[in-house]
């Protein structure tokens, strides 16, 4: 450990948004990959992730989407260490706790709130086990850093940062509007010790010439008196969804006689990444279908991962969706809890989802019942599924016992697995993307500016 700390010379660094859906994760990998090109061993971070989106990591543990796919784009390992925090959706106002890549306990907010001091060691070792192996860890922040009565109990933005003394990176998000307000607001709020330790701020998202923006430079670094680290161009990043709001800004350019494919985005939709590798096909034109609208006119349907399987299954009897979907029956592919709906029934006697044990009627396609299980299946690898092999995992309490994986009858399909999609022309498509996207950005980025503030 001695030889390895004297060798080391950059601080790590902590990327604070000035409002949420700022472009933290984005940016988070950008800074860490052009870092990574310098010479120097990078690992992302964040301390506590709150997102229905989640994969297996290389160590076999859950954690959230975006730290997973920021240590892909490094072609580091994945752990629990990356993301020692997952909150996912639970029942009424609880959120399921996951602590080191394990599911602990589902906890009320403002019991989770009152136990937060609890789980400071898991941050504290996750991120020191981190340090110790790699040059530089690039920790994302969560939401905004400055609300105040919230402070106290932020885990990823003023207690990482407070605790070991990370360089902080802001980016503001131009097209949100008042990013001058913002930038300015979050960091006169910021603890003293933490303003001394902002190195500057990212203009993110900016449409159009963007010297236009030359005066607002001048007004950031002569009256607020932080370095401007570059302004970047609103593009399009269809990789790497975290959540829904992100999702939602996804483009795609389809042939015009693409396949139509309808996904169901019920309310705790889950892992819509299985879909990235659709809206990257000019074959397929995706449309997510939030209301009840005429389902006739689309060559398949898919109902997606959920996070609370009978609570979305009940949205869409509720909206009109359910009925449809059984007196059309169309092509349909259900995937992980979109594939429990297909069942004859889903029984949740352990109370997994409900506060009492429950049976509900599902679409009734698949003649197996679906039990909730309290241990959950997490587990990644090789699966042989609808005529080909990919590499896929699995998160999931529900089981069945005639088809423990897959279904395939008629025009019904249905798998627990994840990463259906995935092909070498994706994974091609992926890498192209991710070096273009990081290559735009360090263009307009002052990376001396940036390795020097952190060495």
């Amino acid at each position: 450990m001695e030889s390895r700390l004297k060798r080391r010379f950059l601080h790590n660094i902590s990327i604070f948004g000035t409002s949420s859906d700022a472009g933290k994760s984005t940016i988070t990998f950008v800074i860490a990959k052009i870092i990574q090109e310098l010479g120097y061993s990078v690992a992302p971070f964040k301390a506590q992730n709150v997102s229905n989106n989640a994969k297996v990591a290389t160590d076999g543990s859950e954690i959230a989407i975006a730290q997973h796919f920021q240590a892909e784009v490094l072609g580091v390992p994945t752990s629990f260490h990356n993301n020692p925090i997952l909150l996912k959706s639970g029942q009424k106002n609880s959120a399921s706790l996951i602590v080191n890549g394990k599911v602990v306990a589902s906890k009320e907010v403002r019991e989770y709130y009152r136990d937060l001091d609890s789980l400071k060691p898991a941050v504290r070792e996750a991120f020191e086990y981190l340090d110790a192996r790699y040059d530089c860890v690039v920790c994302e922040g969560a939401g905004s850093p400055v609300e105040l009565n919230l402070m106290s109990k932020d885990l990823s933005n003023i207690f990482i940062a407070t605790e070991f003394n990370t360089k902080i990176i802001l980016v503001a998000d131009i097209e949100k509007g008042g990013v001058f307000a913002s930038i300015w607001g979050v960091y006169n709020l910021l603890p003293k010790q933490l303003q001394n330790n902002v190195i500057g701020v990212i203009v993110n998202k900016f449409r159009g010439d963007l010297t236009l923006f030359d005066e607002g430079i001048t007004i950031i670094e002569k009256e607020f008196k932080i370095p401007v680290l570059g302004v970047l161009p609103y593009l399009p990043f269809n990789l790497g969804f975290e959540d829904s709001q992100s999702l939602m800004h996804y483009q795609q350019t389809s042939h015009a006689n693409a396949k139509r494919i309808a996904v169901i985005a019920y309310p705790t939709m889950s892992n819509y990444n299985d879909f990235e590798p659709l809206i990257a096909d000019p074959t397929v034109a995706l449309e997510f279908i939030q209301h009840n609208v005429n389902l006739a006119g689309f060559d398949e349907v898919i109902l997606p991962g959920s996070k609370l399987v009978m609570n979305d299954l009940a949205w869409l009897k509720a909206n009109g969706l359910f009925e449809q979907i059984q007196r059309l029956n169309p092509t349909i592919l259900g995937i992980c809890g979109g594939y429990q709906m297909l069942f004859h029934k889903i029984i949740d006697i352990e109370c997994i989802e409900v506060d009492r044990p429950t049976t509900v009627y599902g679409l009734g396609f698949i003649d197996d019942n679906i039990n909730f299980k309290k241990e959950k299946i997490v587990k990644q690898g090789k699966y042989s599924l609808f005529g080909k092999t990919i590499n896929g995992f699995e998160i999931h309490h529900g089981t069945s016992k005639k088809y423990p994986l897959y279904y395939q009858r008629d025009n019904i399909r249905g798998t627990f697995v994840h990463g259906l999609f995935e092909t070498a022309t994706f994974e091609a498509y992926k890498r192209k993307t991710i070096n273009e996207f990081v290559e735009t950005m360090r263009e307009r980025l002052d990376i001396k500016k940036i390795i020097n503030s952190v060495r």
